[in-house]
Formats: structure tokens, sequence, C-alpha cells
């Protein structure tokens, strides 16, 4: 894959129940008070260190709040040389409401 692909939120759930790795790009605050379950946060302090640790081959799916700011990160990330790369699109708004038991606060996890 050269390029993201924007997906459901039906399609991410099936990816993360087959191991993709989820990326929430929100701020933090947000993403402390709620997120997809066992999804990692991304900001330009923590992006270095999970591009240099990550499998590049492995699916990701970039999260934001409602599926635009997730294309942006999704781009870099395949720039990065990550080929397996999704946008969530309706991002976490549209997530919460079809998959709410699907989600977490950061002091829950």
């Amino acid at each position: 894959m050269t390029e993201f692909k924007r997906i459901p939120p039906e399609q991410a759930q099936a990816l993360r129940e087959q191991g993709a790795v989820v990326v929430d790009v929100r701020d933090p605050q947000t993403f402390a008070a709620s997120h997809i379950a066992g999804a990692t946060h991304l900001d330009n302090h923590s992006l270095h260190n999970f591009i240099t640790q990550a499998d590049l081959d492995k699916p990701v799916v970039v999260v934001c709040y409602h599926g635009n700011s997730s294309q942006s990160a999704a781009a870099y990330l395949v720039g990065q040389g990550f080929s397996d790369v999704y946008s969530l699109d309706g991002g976490f708004e549209l997530w919460k409401t079809i998959y709410p038991a699907e989600t977490a606060t950061a002091s829950a996890e």
C-alpha cells in the first residue's frame, strides 16, 4: 500500500480484533478523558519513538475527532515507511456512538 485508506468504524474494529495498532492524534486531555480501548496517544513528543519502535508492516488505524486530522497523520505515517495505514472515517465521535463499550479513560487502562 502506498497510500492510506479511509475506513468506517466497523472495519476499524475488525482490524483492531486482528491486532492492528490504534493511534489517537487528539490532544492529550481529550485522549485521557476517553479513547478507543488499547489506543496509543501520538503527539509531536511521542511520534519519533513510535515510528522507531513500530513494526512498519503491522496495520495502523489513525483516529482523531471527526476523521479529518487523522488523514494527514495517516499520510505522514505512510511517508515514514508504514505499509498498512488506515484513517478512521467519522473519528472517535462516530466510534463512541457505535462501540461505547470499546472506549476507555486513561485511568481505566
